[in-house]
């Protein structure tokens, strides 16, 4: 290759490195804070859940808990037309056509239940524990979501430093080519050191292609839970990781019984049981309801052969006091009592069997965080030696003292260990993540 050549292609590499790093500058900046919060706006299940919290709302409202009065207004007409014949024993048959007769009505009837056995208000109760509950349900989803959603976006962030990593691993496989030729056209190697050279750049854009790619479908993945344009893929993301102190992840996991959410549920879940049997209970004691009407009707006759037409009308006040007392119902209450305290000792072992499973995944979890963390560090390490390793490598392989096979062996270990701990890194965090959702505290922290 002549000198010519040689400043064109690298002017060409230049041009080619300057519009990719432009490129990156345009693309805006997605931080973790801001996928968050768009999450919570508009991520689908966040927002189903949601709707299931005001639904809840809706529920415990004083307009459902039965303690307001009803009032019912009722009003009806009726006409007649009938033809009458009326023959007595002794006198003249009388035949009469078109009679007429109407009756009008209108009430307002006023009922309200002065006492039901309690039953009314342990069911108000019960469904504010249910709202409760369904804050809680809506709080495990949103966990889930964020973990997930972040789990993406680190997925992002891993591929796309991976993508700097390999960019510059071609770049150098590049000038490796570009100085292969030299030394084939110099004489100092032969043809077979080119095509090698030409090779690991084949091998290396192919890597670096189908990373790209992949770094595209974990964006739209990302766009997909975010509720974006599938398509609005030119953006970038928060590549700098850090993790909490072990000082305060102690303190989390100390107090995860307190704030982990399947525990919460589990204890709103037997508050919802135990209002259950007091509203069984309630059934054994008398009800007493108020009632009060005013009503009014008209009744228009037409006359008669015996007796003349009328109009009457009435109006008035109407008020009663009843009791319903169930004495016996054929034992099917007493039978909803037995099966609503059976129903909450099957909760208290579930939150037993719940309680040793929490404990168990936060021990699992917080190891699995350590080995994460070990296996990091020595990475960390593995990246500095491999990159030593490169560096003489490569002031050896352009004095002529090690092969272009050797070199390449060299620049793949130190690839492999740039990528390995890019993934190191990123699964860390992940796991750092599951620790603090099962300590209750991932909506607590900064991610």
């Amino acid at each position: 290759m002549t000198l010519r050549k040689y400043i064109l292609s690298f002017l060409i590499v230049l041009f080619w490195s300057m519009g990719s790093n432009a490129q990156d500058s345009l693309d805006s900046l997605l931080t973790k804070q801001e996928v968050i919060s768009r999450a919570l706006d508009e991520n689908f299940g966040i927002r189903i859940a949601e709707n299931n919290v005001e639904i809840a709302d809706n529920n415990q409202n004083i307009l459902n808990s039965g303690y307001l009065p009803t009032l019912t207004g009722l009003a009806g007409a009726n006409y007649d037309l009938n033809d009458r014949v009326t023959e007595p024993e002794n006198g003249e048959t009388v035949d009469q056509r078109g009679i007429e007769s109407n009756r009008y009505n209108a009430s307002i009837n006023l009922g309200y239940t002065l006492f039901d056995g309690l039953g009314r208000l342990y069911n108000y109760r019960s469904l504010q524990e249910q709202y409760d509950l369904s804050q809680l349900e809506a709080r495990e989803t949103i966990e889930n979501t964020i973990l997930q959603i972040m789990s993406v976006y680190y997925e992002v962030a891993r591929l796309s430093e991976n993508i700097n990593v390999l960019e510059e691993t071609l770049e150098i496989s590049k000038n490796r080519v570009t100085r292969a030729q030299y030394q084939f056209e110099y004489g100092q190697a032969n043809n077979l050191v080119v095509l090698n050279a030409r090779v690991d750049v084949n091998n290396d854009s192919i890597s670096l292609i189908e990373t790209e790619q992949l770094l595209k479908n974990t964006k739209r993945d990302l766009n997909v839970l975010l509720n974006r344009e599938i398509t609005a893929n030119e953006f970038s993301v928060d590549t700098t990781v850090t993790f909490i102190s072990d000082l305060e992840l102690d303190s989390f996991v100390t107090e995860a019984e307190l704030h982990n959410v399947s525990l919460l549920q589990i204890e709103q879940s037997l508050e919802i049981s135990d209002y259950d049997i007091k509203i069984n209970k309630s059934g054994y004691l008398p009800s007493i309801d108020l009632t009060g009407s005013y009503g009014w009707n008209l009744n228009r006759s037409a006359a008669t052969a015996f007796f003349p037409g009328s109009t009457t009308t009435t109006d008035g006040l109407a008020a009663g006091v009843s009791l319903r007392w169930d004495l016996f119902d054929g034992g099917f209450r007493n039978i909803q009592v037995r099966n609503s305290k059976i129903r909450y000792q099957n909760q208290q072992i579930q939150k037993e069997q719940l309680i040793s499973q929490v404990q168990r995944d936060i021990a699992n979890s917080l190891g699995n965080y350590r080995n994460k963390l070990f296996i990091l560090k020595v990475q960390e390490e593995n990246v500095e030696t491999n990159l030593n390793n490169f560096n003489r490598s490569e002031e050896q392989y352009k004095l002529g003292r090690i092969s272009s096979i050797e070199f390449r062996q060299a620049q793949i270990n130190l690839l492999d260990a740039r990528t390995s701990l890019n993934l190191a890194k990123y699964d860390a965090k992940l796991a750092e993540l599951q620790v603090l959702q099962l300590t209750g505290q991932l909506l607590n922290v900064n991610l």
